[in-house]
Formats: C-alpha cells, structure tokens, sequence
C-alpha cells in the first residue's frame, strides 16, 4: 500500500538520514518499494549517493528540497534512495547499467526502472533548468514518465538490451592459469598509461588508484624492473607534496580534480587512506624516506583523532567511513585558507611558510589558498618552524564549522584499514597502530557477524544496516591474517580460515568464482544472470582478488592443497579474458603471490632479542608476496609445508621458502634482508627529482 510519506527517517544510513526531511516521498531499497511500484504501475526513480558527495547535496539541495519538483517526482514515480557504501552491491548493478548505455559514471546516479527493477534509463546529476546542453530534471521527469504511460517500446527495448548486458559483466572468462609473462604483459599495458612526470595516471582529474600501483610494485618485487617501483614512488611523492594531502590535520582526499594534484575533491574516505597508508609503508620499507614516514604518522593520526567511530563496552572502536567535502554549504569551506588570514596568525613565520606552502596574495585556486608543499626544508630549525606553523594553523582552522562525517562502519574498509595499520606499525616501528588495528577487528568481529559467522556490511548506532557481501568476508580475512602474521595467535588464522569457509559456501560459483551477494539475499532484482560478480578493482579492490589473495596466503601459511586449488579456480574464472587483465590488479597480485610468494618461518622465543630482530624484519620485507610464521613449538606444519619439521631450534633462525623449498636458516636480519630483497629496483626512486 502507497504511503504518503518519506520513509528514510527510520533508516541507519547517515546519507538517507540527510534526506529523511525531504518533500520527496523516499524509500529505502527493498522488497516493499518495488511491491509498492507493481501495485501502482508506477516506474521507479532509484537515487544512488553517499554522505561525503559533493554533486549529491547539489541536486538534493536544487531538486529534492524543491517542493514543486519533490511534488512531481512523488505523482509520477515511486521514489527510492540507495546509499552506495551501504549498498554497493545495488550501486555496482545500476552503474553497470548506465555504462551501457554509453554514458559515464558518477554520483549522484540517478536510474529510471521498471516496476520488477529492470533498468530502462539514466545518468547521474541533473540541472534544475536546461544548461551544459543537459535537460533540467523536472524535464527529465516528465518525459520519461509519459513514455512509460504511454506504452513506448523505446523503453522496453532499452530494459532487455541492459539486462543482457549486465548478464554478460556478470559472466566469468574461463581461462588457464594466469602466468608470469601475462604478469609482466599486464605491468606493461597500466605503465604505458602513468604520467611520468606528476605521478598517477596520466590527465585528469587524477585518482590514486591504489590496486593499480600495489600490483606495479609486487610485479617489480618479482621481476627486479625498476620502471613500477619509480611509478609509485613519483605518485606518492607528487600526492604527498600536493593539495591532496591535508597538510594541517593528515589524510588524502578522494582526488585531485586536475593534473598536478593541486585541487582535491575535498572529501576523505576510510578506503583511499587505508590503501595509501599500506603503499607508504611498502615504499618506505625498501628506501626509508622521512616524508613517507611523515604522511603516514599524518594518515593514521586522522583516522585515529578523527575518524574512530564510537566504543564499545569492551573499549574498542573502528573506523568511520568518510568525511564530507563541503561544510557550510561550500565544498572545501574547511581546508581554505586567504593569504591575510595567515599573515595575521604568523607573524613573523608568515613569509617562510608562504615560501614553503605556495601562499600568495591572488590564491591558486579561485581566489583562496589550498595548502601544498613546494621545497623540503632547508635545515632542521626551519623545520621545527613549519611544524609550527602548521599547529597554529591547526589549532585555527578547529575553530571552523567542520564537515559532517558519516560514522557508519564498514566492515571491508575497515578490513583494509587493520591490514594496512599491521603493516605500518612494522614497518615505521609503531606498535600502538597495531593495537589500533586489533581494536578494529575485535568490534568488527563482535558486532557486525551473524549467528552463522559471516561478516555483516554495515554497521551504525547498534544496527545492522545492510548484510555481508563478498568483500566483507574477503577483506576481513586479510585483516585476520595481517594480524596473525603481526602476532602470532591461531586464533586468527582460524577466524581467517572460517572466513573463507563461509565465501566459499554462501558466494562462490561451481567455477570457484565468488559472486558480490550471497546465496540467501533475496532484494537483488534481475534474476540469477545478473547477480553481481566482478573481478574488476574500482577504488576499492574487488572482492574476487581480494578472496584469492586470501586463498594464495593461506596456502604459504598452511601449505595444504585445497587452498592452491580454490585459488587456481578463481584465477581460471577470468584469465580468459586477458585483454581485461590489467582491470584487475587485485586477481594479478593473488596470480603472483599463489606461485611466487614467499613463507618466512622464524624459529626461536619471540622474546628472545634475536628472534624478535628476525621477525620484525620479515614484518617489514617491502614485497607484499611475503608471508610470516613462527616456529615456537610443536605441532607448527603439516606435512604438506615445506618447512614441515622445522622445530623452536637451539637459537633463533629464520627460513625462507618459496616453490615448494626452505633455505638453510637465516640467523642475521642483514641476511634474511638480503634474501627477502634479492634486486636493488625496489630501492629505486622516482625517475624525476621532486619539485
């Protein structure tokens, strides 16, 4: 039955809460909305957002908080608002089905459906009147409306072309197994794509895009090829120097809206950090550098102060999602500075920092000042200056309204931000991010599974907001085995183990394939051929890579075959399409951790000094593709590992296995060093000198 009324109040979503006030008459995704566009014949307007989107609060503002317009949309269709970080698996469908037809993604999306969700038309933001040569929305609204009344086949045309289309994204490419020279092809192809002179991919706006840069470097790792270690170094250090990066509080916006990473879109994500932060301390692993070290102590300190989400009774906390790009209704409002403001809070250290942080009069960007380095300083005194500066720009800038920040938990991301935090805390020595990490997964795990085990999505003010998918399951693994490998405890190779045992039987297809939604979910429209599957990385990696990295590692840590062989089966499932390959740089990291990847057992008491030196350089190898195990008593290995027999030992040792062997043990961390970082490429630095 049809309710005249906005249903999005009673929703956890922080984005559809933002819209709980409109005239328009929302409805959150599910069964009843589409039950409700049956009994009316009514076509559906699905509008899919997020909290921190700049575009979404522009049309919310000139559209869905427009009486007249909110009037027409609720005579003419039945209205339902999706928030994409709850519902990616919703968001994935449709924005497939907007890239069929021909046109380019965004948010806000804004699709038109039948009553059964069969996707007929769309795009993504709509002008309230006619202008960039696009309709206004009332127009669009109108036009779509009366050819549906009126029976137009354009639209039933256009609905079956779609499903088929979404049918064949969804299809697996069958292949053999993913080789080193398709490795080595694929490193080629994202190379020819990079900007060799502002880091990233070439023009703009530019996204970090982290999947593609870890696998140019694990690729370099195994190759020795200097051209993928440079390509990530020049990145990081054009984003680390650039407008991008929060200067005063830490943290990287989503992207830069031009060429040199200047401009940022001024929202942060949990997902970018988290990426960026484990890329920081890879880099910095193979050639330590005190800028690397600085960003990343700047990444964590922001989503340490602010981005924990609320604690549990036990103490612990994750991460929040994001943090919005506008505040007081201004995109970037927060972070913007004038030249005057600065003179008058410095003072005297107003010239220097105006030299340093590219400050002048005129602004570079619209008339204001985003902050970006330009020169490192010159002598230690001159430093302690600028940190300075910045802590009473800092102080100042607190002052500020701030931008609305969406606290919903997500368990993949915050799956990312544990592993990433594990792999940091080893390698700049700080153990207390550790203890952040372990903080993370103990609230994850305990309030975002369900009675069977799995991982639940979303999670916000005690409720769970939208069920597990696959890169649930995928990313939590990896957070279960980043802290086993960080500490030791079985108990977290069980949980990761579990993990995969619960992919395999509610998400995984008869090819080994996993799909994004489980077998019991029962709001996915479309049918069995278009239920959602991809292998592809966006700006989060793809639940497909991401589970067979899982499997590979779990196959170095345990050595038992049936790893191997779900691994292999993902890997086949889409080898055979293998001009798509560079797409998916999470499944060619997985590729080559399965076959290349190296187990570094070390035998000894972690306490002891010297077993504790071997393992904190293992923890700190920069290939990604290395995988650590302690040997602290018996039973350590099955006899299917090839450190099967290695015992505690008389005094600490470390052996490296890789393809089916261990080395003689290792007892120096020069040594084990040595073995870990057979080629000098992974010291090298960016072919062009920083600015």
């Amino acid at each position: 039955m049809t309710v005249s009324a906005n249903l999005l109040r009673h929703e956890t979503s922080p984005y559809l809460q933002q819209h709980a006030d409109n005239p328009v008459h929302w409805r959150p995704w599910g069964p009843a909305a589409l039950a409700e566009a049956a009994a009316a014949n009514k076509p559906i307007l699905l509008s899919v957002g997020y909290a921190a989107c700049h575009w979404c609060h522009v049309m919310a503002h000139e559209s869905f908080e427009n009486p007249e317009t909110a009037a027409l949309m609720n005579r003419l269709f039945v209205n339902i608002k999706v928030d994409r970080e709850e519902r990616p698996d919703i968001d994935h469908l449709y924005m497939n089905a907007l890239h069929a037809l021909g046109e380019q993604g965004g948010w806000p999306l804004t699709m038109f459906l039948s009553p059964d969700g069969v996707p007929f038309w769309g795009g993504t933001y709509f002008p309230p009147t006619p202008r960039w040569g696009r309709p206004s929305f009332r127009q669009v609204l109108e036009g779509l409306a009366a050819a549906w009344k009126e029976g137009d086949r354009g639209i039933a045309r256009n609905g079956a072309a779609i499903t088929r289309s979404l049918a064949a994204a969804a299809a697996t490419r069958p292949g053999e197994p993913i080789a080193d020279v398709a490795l080595d092809a694929a490193a080629a192809a994202l190379l020819r794509m990079t900007d060799p002179v502002e880091g990233g991919l070439q023009g703009a706006p530019k996204f970090p895009n982290p999947p593609i840069f870890r696998f140019l470097w694990q690729n370099a790792c195994r190759t020795g090829e200097p051209a993928g270690t440079a390509a990530l170094h020049l990145m990081l250090e054009r984003m680390s120097q650039g407008g991008i990066y929060d200067h005063l509080g830490g943290g990287f916006a989503r992207y830069a809206t031009d060429a040199v990473w200047l401009v940022p879109h001024f929202e942060k994500m949990l997902y970018d950090n988290a990426q960026l932060l484990d890329l920081l301390a890879l880099t910095h692993a193979a050639a330590p550098s005190a800028l690397f070290a600085e960003r990343a102590d700047g990444v964590v300190g922001w989503m340490l102060r602010d981005m924990a989400a609320e604690k549990d009774a036990d103490g612990n906390s994750a991460f929040a999602a994001s943090e919005d790009a506008d505040s007081e209704g201004e995109e970037g409002r927060f972070y913007v500075w004038n030249a005057a403001e600065i003179d008058a809070l410095l003072g005297a250290d107003a010239v220097l920092f105006r030299n340093h942080y590219d400050i002048r009069a005129e602004g570079n960007w619209e008339g204001r000042v985003i902050l970006r380095c330009m020169r490192a300083p010159a002598t230690e005194m001159e430093a302690r200056r600028l940190a300075h500066c910045r802590a009473v720009l800092f102080a100042a800038r607190a002052a500020r309204p701030r931008p609305a920040r969406d606290d919903k938990v997500l368990a993949d991301w915050n799956g990312l931000a544990i592993a990433a935090l594990c792999r940091a805390a080893a390698v700049f020595g700080r153990p207390e991010w550790r203890l952040a990490a372990r903080s993370a997964f103990a609230f994850v795990m305990a309030h975002l599974r369900a009675p069977d085990g799995r991982v639940q999505h979303a999670w916000r003010g005690g409720r769970i907001g939208a069920a597990g998918l696959l890169e649930d399951q995928a990313a939590m693994a990896q957070a279960a085995l980043a802290l086993f490998q960080a500490e030791g405890d079985p108990a977290d190779l069980v949980t990761a183990i579990r993990l995969a045992d619960l992919a395999q039987a509610w998400f995984a297809d008869a090819d080994g394939s996993f799909f994004t939604t489980a077998s019991d979910a029962t709001d996915i429209p479309l049918g069995l051929a278009t239920r959602p599957r991809s292998a592809g990385d966006q700006a989060v990696p793809s639940g497909n890579g991401m589970m067979a990295d899982v499997l590979a590692r779990l196959f170095h840590i345990t050595g038992e075959p049936i790893w191997r062989d779900r691994a292999e089966a993902v890997l086949r499932a889409f080898s055979g399409a293998a001009q798509a390959l560079p797409a998916m740089p999470g499944l060619l990291t997985a590729a080559d951790l399965l076959e290349n990847g190296t187990a570094v057992v070390v035998a000894g008491d972690p306490a002891n000094p010297a077993a504790a030196a071997l393992l904190a350089a293992a923890l700190a190898a920069p290939d990604p593709a290395v995988s650590v195990l302690r040997a602290i008593g018996p039973p350590m290995f099955s006899t299917a590992h090839p450190a099967h027999g290695i015992g505690p030992g008389a005094e600490p040792a470390a052996f490296v296995c890789r393809h089916g062997a261990c080395s003689l043990p290792v007892r120096t961390v020069p040594d084990l060093q040595r073995l870990l970082r057979p080629s000098p490429a992974l010291e090298a630095g960016p072919t062009h000198p920083a600015p």
